[in-house]
């Protein structure tokens, strides 16, 4: 005779799933990260990982699964300062930016750069980063000082990102390069943004475009039109909240 499922399996199996879907998008984040491109500082990043990996004396796999995948994406993110000196903070913001799942576009270029082995080679000056897709990304809040030498980034969105929460566009809105650049900002779908962290945004002096869409943790919109209307006369909030 079979056992009646208990309880609790249904939740279980949603947690299972939810995991699993993580655990292929970190999957193929890496896998991507680490396809063979003799590039000296790959190596060197994933035998940190490594490293770190050998040092556990438990992998939570199967039920705790999304606790290790949690872990290696705040892996995926910690700042290499050296990194930054080496190579300039839009080459190590796009290693970053890439790294977790995320795409960028230089000036005066239409595409989009979403594959870490083919970031382009050159001077450290020439390419600057003017978007930011963060779509589906793993990128959180500590890895955001990467963002801190960027000059010349004009627009950023924020999608479906799972680790996007208040902290995140509080540090956002203190960058004082951004204060200075960014013309557009879109967040879509992050479940972990309340209205504190879409407040914080209004120190961002130059944006022009603001799109707030289907974001649930947004308690009060009248005061978020009156603060932004206030602060930025010349915005144009676009809401779409439930």
């Amino acid at each position: 005779m079979r056992r009646a499922p208990s309880p609790n399996a249904s939740d279980q199996w949603t947690r299972a799933a939810e995991g699993e879907g993580q655990a292929r998008r970190c999957r193929k984040r890496l896998g991507r990260f680490l396809a063979p491109s003799g590039r000296h500082y790959q190596i060197m990043l994933f035998g940190k990982i490594s490293q770190q990996l050998c040092g556990l004396k438990k992998l939570p796999w199967s039920y705790d699964s999304k606790y290790f995948w949690g872990w290696l994406n705040a892996v995926f993110n910690k700042v290499d300062y050296e990194r930054i000196r080496d190579v300039g903070p839009n080459r190590a913001a796009s290693e970053w930016l890439l790294r977790c799942g995320a795409m960028v576009r230089y000036h005066g270029q239409e595409r989009w750069q979403q594959d870490y082995n083919n970031l382009p080679t050159g001077p450290l000056d020439k390419y600057k980063i003017r978007e930011i897709d963060a779509t589906n990304s793993c990128i959180m809040n500590i890895g955001f000082d990467h963002m801190e030498g960027l000059q010349h980034v004009e627009k950023i969105k924020l999608c479906k990102c799972y680790y996007i929460e208040d902290d995140c566009l509080e540090r956002l809105g203190q960058l004082e390069n951004l204060q200075k650049s960014l013309l557009e900002l879109e967040i879509i779908s992050c479940g972990n943004v309340t209205d504190r962290g879409i407040i914080a945004l209004h120190h961002l002096r130059k944006l022009k475009y603001l799109l707030l869409c289907d974001l649930p943790g947004i308690r009060d919109k009248e005061n978020l039109v009156q603060v932004f209307k206030a602060a930025l006369p010349s915005l144009e909030l676009k809401l779409d909240l439930k």
